[in-house]
């Protein structure tokens, strides 16, 4: 990565680390967003789709509340939401989008495959390098071989997409293919949306784990609406629950696990901008090809031709978002970055030095605290009504590689650990 210049408020090494800290999520946000997806192949079980989203509504519920609460505490949360409380609003519509958009994930996936469904919504990128540079001034003062990193990266993930979209066309099962393109491009585009909100809430300061905790309450509300408007009622609804209750469990901890790639990722968006950060972490991408193909063996028995263009399509896109990522921002953009910054927070009169503290990722809001009561309630809470369906679940009669599963898992924890660390010692997870 080259070297970043001064911004106004943030020295050059410390901006080089903040970069470096978002690309490193980034890289882990992919990761871990392309194993939750692993369980919505439970849709080939004959579960309705909005059922499958809603249990994992219902995951990412338990996580985006008892995760916050163990790494920062609910004190540190209400402190953010006092100092910008107009982005509580913000959250809420993210949430929204994010709910609708994952139904329409798991329609792709019943459709036309994990590993083609993957990068067709990742045209989200797309979106994201919009409205970075259209609402937050990303890429302004980026000079332009940083503009050429970043659109090349982008006709580089079109042209993948595009043959991704050829090869659902031909080999989709059920006759279904064009139902499922449609889905999977909506999904992107409605993700592609939804990152204003991250950004707007994070130029203004707002932590990452406060923003999320709110996010959560737009993705349940609108996820039950969906759901109950689907089975045509709460009596039906509570039925196919009950009638799935032993693999529960899986969608649940799915959810789990994307709000950890999704903790990565707002990371990403808050310290590498929504133009980079997201085109990185969708990465996710080949994660999802790797549980498609090794895990699941989606495209066993298909044609070497069709492997070609699925990995090959895969891999465009993936160098697509290389380019994007590792096209820098430099001391005069990030001083635009500041400007859009102090534009926010002056629209919702945010207290100036809570805004450029968030920005250089510093601490923001009130000191650090003790967990209390309500955090190790949240805490424990969460964890019970995992180890209740953990009890009661059992394995999904799906055909899966368990040798490649173990791998996977390691290559996670690994990632985990590692970026965790990294990020802790630059921001302090501010």
């Amino acid at each position: 990565m080259d070297p970043v210049g001064s911004a106004a408020g943030v020295d050059a090494g410390r901006l080089r680390r903040l970069q470096l800290a978002g690309v490193a999520s980034g890289f882990a946000a992919g990761a871990w967003l392309g194993a939750a997806e692993a369980p919505t192949k439970m849709v080939t079980l004959g579960l309705s789709p909005v059922v499958i989203s809603l249990t994992m509504v219902l995951g990412v519920f338990l996580a985006r509340w008892s995760l916050p609460a163990l790494l920062r505490g609910t004190a540190a949360i209400g402190a953010d939401v006092r100092q910008a409380p107009h982005l509580v609003v913000w959250a809420v519509l993210a949430g929204c989008l994010w709910a609708v958009a994952n139904t329409l994930t798991v329609f792709a996936i019943r459709d036309i495959g994990l590993s083609i469904a993957f990068p067709l919504w990742n045209a989200n990128s797309l979106l994201g390098i919009l409205w970075g540079a259209v609402f937050f001034n990303e890429l302004r003062g980026a000079g332009w071989g940083r503009r050429l990193g970043v659109l090349g990266g982008a006709v580089l993930m079109c042209a993948g997409a595009t043959l991704l979209a050829i090869v659902s066309s031909a080999g989709a099962a059920g006759g279904h293919a064009a139902r499922g393109v449609a889905a999977a491009l909506a999904a992107g585009a409605l993700w592609g949306t939804m990152y204003i909100p991250y950004r707007k809430a994070y130029l203004t300061g707002m932590n990452p784990l406060a923003f999320v905790t709110f996010f959560t309450v737009g993705e349940v509300g609108m996820m039950t609406a969906l759901a109950l408007a689907d089975r045509g009622g709460l009596g039906p609804l509570t039925a196919e629950l009950a009638g799935a209750r032993d693999v529960l469990f899986w969608l649940l901890l799915g959810g789990f696990v994307w709000v950890v790639g999704d903790l990565f990722q707002q990371y990403a968006a808050k310290y590498i901008g929504i133009s980079r950060g997201i085109p990185l972490s969708n990465t996710n991408q080949l994660w999802g090809l790797a549980w498609g193909l090794l895990v699941f063996g989606e495209l066993h028995g298909r044609s070497g031709t069709t492997h070609g263009q699925v990995i090959g399509g895969s891999l465009l896109m993936a160098l697509g978002a290389a380019a994007i990522a590792l096209a820098s921002a430099t001391g005069t953009e990030h001083r635009h970055w500041q400007e859009a910054a102090e534009r926010e927070g002056a629209r919702y009169a945010v207290d100036p030095a809570y805004v450029r503290a968030g920005l250089g990722g510093e601490a923001t809001g009130m000191p650090a605290r003790r967990r209390t009561w309500l955090d190790w309630t949240l805490v424990v809470g969460a964890t019970a009504v995992f180890v209740a369906f953990g009890s009661i679940a059992r394995v999904p009669e799906l055909a899966v590689s368990w040798g490649w599963v173990g791998g996977l898992v390691v290559v996670l924890l690994t990632l985990l650990v590692g970026t965790g660390l990294f990020l802790w010692r630059t921001t302090r997870f501010s």
